[in-house]
């Protein structure tokens, strides 16, 4: 639940976002003329002030006093060095669930989709946006992809929920299970379980390609979508932007404790400064905060005068077309159209109705009690990089073959970027000078003290082992993925 606050900390961010914040301010402060501000620090200006993160603590400090962050779009520099202040803040501050509504305007805001009104439900903390990347060779970079039965079932009980609360009748899992399996098969796995606990509610399940291919070509198909981190970033924008303009969706990031609103679109540093950027994105973002914090009428009279400023054809460049539009206009000039219609309705498009905290119930994760599975080091898959005797596969399973003698593991395969390369493997394949070997065990019981043993005599052969994944099985049924191309 949100904290009793009529403060709002606000990033104002980078490229478009000081104009786009500015705008939308101005439009709460004339709804509600007992909110208050305070401007906090984040992007480029945290950056150019040596703090690495991208957040002042003057943020944090905000957060933690009002529970809330309206935070305009940030560029993140180029290199390393700079992580994400999206990412940094939601997974700080544990806001797992993302919400992002892609609804058409039309006749009033041109849209391929008419009546087009889907809800992209996303994790928000985890696979790749861990950030967890190492370079192991002089060619392989590796992007780490962690997924967690917690975090799955968090994310897919809220979307369940926030159907239920408002009158959903489908939900849509998108994951890439097919290659995935482990990953996002549990994902799926996860969503399948708790599909059953919901009989009022429709359910079923896409491969992430052909289901983002729906989304732009059949969103009528969809309700509610809710998928794991990267594809529910990439189907949001695909979303938006196929219900008018991606310039117009807004996003919730929803904690226990906190919550964050922003636009889904980014900086836009190419049209910074010109007063051209639409602040739709960012009002609709602030309407849900007013929802949020317990002010449900304000986020109806915000909601309805926007609607109605549409509706007259008063529209950002984004928004703009000859045939629909009555006058193109600039940022400020979009947010005064607004203001002029606080108290108005809209006279076509079905008004806006918004309940206090409507968005905001968050079910707790409640740990299984059944028995845990017995966990079982079977092997170990040793990541070499190796670059000698024109990268023949023979020749380094020969060096493997001799360090394993007399050992409680037996070399069966070895893979190049996935592909098994020994034994039986193709010339055709490329290969990079970065290998897995794949050592099972030979005997009958866990083998986890011995595996350091192994990696010794393997270095001892003048091979670099850059990484070591240990092998599992879980009652019996093992942990770890097949080769491309293993038996």
């Amino acid at each position: 639940m949100a904290h009793n606050t009529t403060t709002v900390p606000v990033a104002p961010g980078d490229g478009i976002g000081p104009e786009i914040t500015e705008a939308t301010v101005r439009i709460l402060k004339a709804a509600d003329p007992s909110l208050e501000f305070t401007y906090t620090t984040v992007g480029m200006k945290a950056y150019e002030n040596g703090i690495a993160a991208g957040v002042g603590e003057d943020t944090w400090q905000a957060i933690r006093d009002h529970g809330v962050l309206l935070k305009g779009p940030i560029t993140t520099p180029q290199g390393g060095g700079y992580k994400s202040v999206n990412v940094t803040l939601r997974k700080t501050l544990g806001l797992y669930a993302n919400m992002r509504p892609c609804i058409s305007y039309h006749p009033y805001v041109k849209s391929v989709h008419p009546g087009m009104d889907v809800v992209i439900i996303r994790e928000n903390e985890e696979d790749t946006y861990a950030g967890i990347e190492h370079r192991q060779s002089d060619e392989v970079y590796q992007c780490l992809k962690l997924i967690t039965r917690p975090g799955c079932e968090r994310i897919i009980r809220y979307a369940f929920e926030y159907a239920r609360s408002h009158n959903r009748k489908k939900i849509t899992c998108m994951t890439k299970d097919n290659i995935m399996k482990i990953t996002d098969g549990l994902f799926h796995d996860v969503f399948d379980e708790i599909s059953q606990q919901y009989p009022d509610i429709e359910s079923d399940h896409m491969i992430i390609d052909i289901g983002a291919a729906r989304i732009a070509s059949r969103p009528h198909d969809f309700d509610v979508v809710v998928t794991t981190n990267l594809y529910g970033d990439i189907i949001s924008d695909i979303a938006a932007e196929v219900s008018g303009s991606i310039g117009l969706a807004g996003s919730l990031n929803l904690g226990a404790g906190a919550a964050m609103f922003e636009a889904v679109h980014g900086s836009a540093p190419d049209i910074a400064g010109r007063n051209v950027a639409n602040p739709s994105g960012l009002l609709m973002s602030a309407i849900m905060m007013m929802v949020y914090m317990g002010k449900a009428g304000i986020a109806n009279t915000i909601h309805n005068a926007w609607l109605r400023t549409v509706e007259d054809g008063y529209h950002t460049r984004d928004m703009f077309s000859s045939e629909l539009s009555k006058d193109l206009l600039g940022t400020r000039a979009f947010a005064d159209h607004v203001i002029e219609r606080l108290g108005r309705v809209p006279l076509n498009l079905q008004h806006a109705d918004y309940q206090n905290n409507e968005l905001s119930t968050l079910p707790d994760y409640v740990p299984s009690k059944e028995k845990r599975p017995s966990k079982h080091c079977v092997g170990v898959d040793l990541f070499l990089n190796w670059d000698d005797h024109d990268r023949d596969p023979e020749s380094l399973a020969g060096m493997l073959r001799e360090a394993a003698n007399d050992t409680s593991f037996e070399l069966k395969m070895i893979t190049n970027r996935g592909v098994k390369v020994y034994p039986d493997g193709n010339p055709e394949t490329l290969k990079t000078d970065h290998w897995r070997c794949r050592f099972p065990s030979r005997v009958d019981e866990d083998i986890t003290r011995e595996i350091p043993g192994l990696m010794t005599r393997v270095n001892e052969q003048g091979l670099d082992i850059v990484k070591t994944e240990n092998l599992y099985s879980f009652d019996g049924e093992p942990g770890y993925s097949k080769a491309q191309g293993e038996g």
